[in-house]
């Protein structure tokens, strides 16, 4: 199955994120892919974090889910919808939501971040508890690819990959394929992004996607890029450094099931 990852550098501005996710899926679609992954914060990047408030969706309904829905059916793909904010329990906060959509326009599997950013180095400050409220499920979906080989996703947002105990829990339930849509920031990208992408993938002996945000944004935040495809032996498959573009790769079922076999080490685990 061919897969794909695009890198963005949204904007505060929806209605111009959209248009350049619409390209992005578009070119996905032309160079072959069956799935999609967009970013962390693809639909917006405001200059306040009290901005997810002004254009969260309720679940189900919205400009922003139209979108996906009407990308996937139009374009037959699977499409992991990066994140959108979506209403929480109370007025002042937002899920941070990704969905996934089928070739037919229809979400399949909703996950909301469950560990929340939170940094200080006395330059940069970030704390998402501010304005997100965490999920509390680990989520996975089954899709079929277009041979008709089953691939199980395991879902995940940015943070997530600091935290192994996620990822196992999706390798306990089989899952092939680690999507990990982010807006790492330069700093921690630079010191920490590939190394746990690449330990995520080996660890759990699955693919590893990883869209994410690459660039100057207009609220003046700098995120690292590096949009990667990893596979299950922590190889490098495309990887693409800052700017908005495509990662491409293909995801073999034989290359899954040589690794396993010849390091079975998911049969081998204790605690």
């Amino acid at each position: 199955m061919k897969v794909a990852a695009l890198q963005m550098v949204s904007t505060p501005d929806v209605a111009e994120n959209l248009h350049v996710a619409g390209q992005l899926l578009q070119q996905a679609r032309a160079a072959g892919a069956e799935l999609a992954a967009l970013p962390e914060y693809f639909c917006a990047m405001g200059l306040r974090d009290t901005d997810k408030l002004g254009y969260m969706e309720a679940f189900g309904q919205g400009p922003i889910q139209d979108f996906l829905a009407q990308s996937a059916r139009e374009l037959g793909l699977w499409i992991v919808g990066g994140t959108l904010p979506l209403v929480a329990d109370d007025p002042q906060h937002v899920r941070n939501s990704t969905l996934v959509f089928s070739p037919a326009g229809d979400c399949v599997a909703r996950y909301d971040k469950i560990h929340l950013f939170r940094y200080d180095n006395g330059r940069e400050r970030y704390d998402e508890a501010n304005v997100i409220a965490a999920g509390q499920q680990t989520v996975h979906v089954d899709i079929t690819d277009h041979g008709g080989a089953p691939w199980r996703l395991g879902l995940s947002i940015c943070y997530d990959l600091r935290f192994p105990e996620l990822y196992r829990a999706h390798a306990a339930q089989g899952c092939d394929l680690l999507l990990v849509p982010s807006a790492f920031t330069h700093t921690t990208g630079q010191a920490h992004w590939e190394v746990l992408l690449r330990a995520r993938a080996i660890e759990n002996q699955a693919y590893v996607l990883a869209p994410a945000q690459g660039g100057q944004h207009p609220n003046g935040r700098h995120t690292w890029g590096h949009s990667l495809a990893v596979d299950p032996w922590g190889q490098v498959l495309d990887m693409r450094d800052q700017g908005a573009g495509l990662v491409l790769a293909e995801l073999e079922r034989k290359r899954l099931a040589q690794v396993r076999a010849q390091l079975p080490a998911l049969q081998h685990r204790i605690l």
